[in-house]
């Protein structure tokens, strides 16, 4: 039996428990999030999907909202990248 399996689903698992604790506030403003992948080294990709996606305080919401939780609840990610992350204007 492959144990990385296992171990990809459990933190899978705990990483969209953490993500249901803050998708009330994301959806409210018509977003969500999703997980693209977990890489071998412990790297969480997502992806902000619908007004989440474009919003300009995106950047805002990944660093105070979905890191946060995210890392609170799985330490083991070593990094959280989201691919379509609206960066914010200077």
């Amino acid at each position: 039996m492959n144990t990385t399996i296992l171990n990809k689903a459990e933190v899978s698992e705990r990483i969209e428990t953490a993500l249901d604790n803050i998708r009330p506030y994301l959806e409210a403003d018509g977003g969500n999030v999703r997980i693209l992948e977990i890489t071998d080294e412990n790297v969480l990709k997502l992806e902000f999907m619908g007004n989440c996606g474009s919003c300009p305080m995106s950047t805002m919401t990944f660093k105070a909202g979905v890191e946060e939780a995210i890392k609170r609840a799985v330490p083991e990610i070593k990094n959280i990248q989201v691919v379509n992350l609206t960066p914010i204007a200077s």
